[in-house]
């Protein structure tokens, strides 16, 4: 009698027949939520990849699209809206310079302090990329029905709370936005 059985049910299997004093239910959801954000990231890279980006470089020029003009950030700030290192943030950054797709100025409030801003060809490139990365999302998402789809958003939104706690708007400048969750999503 064979068995249809994926990946994860097969490692849980042989856990509980090496093991069967430890409960091994866990590694269903735990292991398939690996596979799964594993199979998802291969997938959204390719679209990345088709305009010159990695993950990291999407991630930057999302957040300071989503700034709103004039689409410009503090490192640090744009840092915390990418939810990487300042250290990582310089490497990002200097990458998107040298493609001429972000530019760095002095900030006009601290002297001192640097800003981040899109120019007119990254925003060009990060509008063209957006719009296809969300068509893509929309492609693995439509495996599930919208009522599975809505069951998983609350589900998943349920669980990451018990893992962060949600941030209220900042007091900021009229064109920065609250800090959001790891833009995978974009």
């Amino acid at each position: 009698m064979s068995e249809n059985l994926d990946h994860v049910a097969r490692i849980q299997r042989a856990w509980a027949r090496e093991r069967p004093d430890v409960d091994v239910s866990p590694q269903g959801v735990i292991g398939r939520l690996h596979r799964l954000a594993d199979h998802l990231t291969a997938r959204l890279c390719v679209v990345y990849r088709r305009y010159g980006l990695g993950e990291g470089d999407f991630d930057v020029l999302a957040a300071l699209r989503r700034a709103g003009e004039p689409f410009e950030r503090a490192p640090g700030e744009l840092a915390s809206h990418t939810m990487v290192t300042t250290g990582a943030m310089t490497k990002r950054v200097d990458r998107l310079e040298q493609a001429g797709l972000v530019t760095r100025r002095r900030s006009a409030r601290d002297g001192r302090g640097r800003v981040v801003a899109l120019t007119p060809a990254g925003r060009e490139l990060i509008d063209q990329a957006f719009t296809e990365h969300m068509r893509n999302e929309r492609r693995l998402l439509d495996c599930l029905t919208p009522e599975q789809a809505g069951q998983l958003e609350s589900l998943l939104t349920a669980w990451l709370a018990c893992f962060e706690t949600p941030h209220e708007t900042p007091h900021e400048t009229p064109h920065e936005t609250p800090r959001e969750a790891r833009p995978r999503a974009g």
